[in-house]
């Protein structure tokens, strides 16, 4: 079962690779490969109508696009816009503690056997701990280098390194293939639209284990890889991809 928080993965990708033009179902493939998925959660905050009307409206279709994936999940929270908007930004409300809330319900329930977490929130340690406690395995999908969210990186089971190399492939839009695939795949500025922080998007990776082989989510069947539902595409045979 995998749960993103779409806020902090839009800032990272754009952070990262100046883009977040990111094909969700390609990603979902390639996080699953040979497992099954049970569920996939999509969190983040919806932008406020009357405050700035455009990006809702844009952002409502961006949602109804993550809706419509096979067997994902949408859960919104609210952006609060405090006295002093537009000088100061809003901020998220109830996002981080439905996604905790979320995978943790569903880990006592039995609903999967492997978690993976799409954030980069170090506040997420705790729900990690409860699943994990209860039985569960924990994956958590990280941008940067080692020491950023070093306390998720501690106690995860697994860490899945969003790089490059893991991304190529699942832009909407191409670009330059670069000699070293690891390196970021942008030279020429944005091709997401620029309006809206909240975009969100999806991404996930392979993980490397820090010990052990790879478990299946929900399922004991190793090497089924058509129960995703989710349409095969090109991203699996792209050659920018190759080393």
């Amino acid at each position: 079962m995998i749960f993103i928080d779409g806020s902090n993965m839009y800032h990272s990708l754009k952070a990262y690779f100046k883009r977040a033009d990111i094909d969700l179902a390609c990603f979902g493939q390639k996080l699953l490969e040979k497992r099954h998925l049970v569920r996939m959660y999509y969190y983040n905050a919806v932008v406020g109508r009357q405050e700035e009307p455009e990006r809702f409206k844009d952002q409502e279709k961006y949602f109804k696009s993550i809706a419509a994936i096979p067997y994902t999940e949408l859960r919104l929270g609210r952006l609060v816009y405090t006295s002093q908007w537009p000088n100061n930004s809003p901020f998220e409300k109830g996002v981080d503690v439905q996604l905790a809330t979320d995978m943790i319900t569903h880990a006592f329930r039995s609903n999967y056997d492997v978690a993976i977490l799409v954030a980069g929130d170090n506040d997420f340690v705790g729900a990690i701990q409860a699943v994990k406690d209860n039985g569960k395995h924990v994956e958590v999908a990280l941008f940067g280098q080692e020491s950023t969210s070093r306390q998720l990186r501690d106690v995860a089971d697994r860490i899945i390194p969003l790089d490059g190399r893991l991304l190529c492939g699942c832009w909407k839009v191409s670009q330059p293939i670069l000699s070293d695939p690891k390196q970021h795949p942008l030279k020429r500025g944005d091709t997401q639209n620029n309006y809206s922080p909240n975009h969100g998007g999806f991404i996930a990776s392979v993980p490397q284990s820090k010990g052990g082989g790879v478990h299946e989510e929900g399922s004991n069947r190793a090497g089924d890889n058509a129960t995703s539902g989710i349409p095969r595409g090109d991203c699996w045979s792209d050659a920018r991809c190759e080393p």
